[in-house]
């Protein structure tokens, strides 16, 4: 290897957002990530449950407002030809 050239490895803190604290070896001095081994519904066996129903519902609520809103612009413009 040539000096000097390569970047510094030295030890470093993984943080994640729950908290956890991981030492490890890194070119940076500390790392921040969303999601570890700690916290992942993967590794730990218990599962979050979102509220999936709520998000649906807001979904549906989106789609008949903008299906309203669509229909009263083809109306709209229908009744314009009309009276052209």
């Amino acid at each position: 290897m040539k000096a000097e050239i390569h970047p510094r490895y030295l030890e470093s803190e993984m943080r994640c957002a729950c908290g956890n604290v991981i030492k490890t070896r890194s070119t940076r001095a500390s790392v921040v990530i969303g999601i570890c081994n700690a916290c992942h519904p993967f590794y730990t066996g218990h599962q979050k449950f979102v509220d999936t129903a709520g998000r649906v519902d807001k979904f549906q609520q989106r789609l008949v407002k903008t299906q309203a809103a669509q229909a009263a612009q083809a109306a709209a413009a229908t009744a314009k030809k009309k009276r052209k």
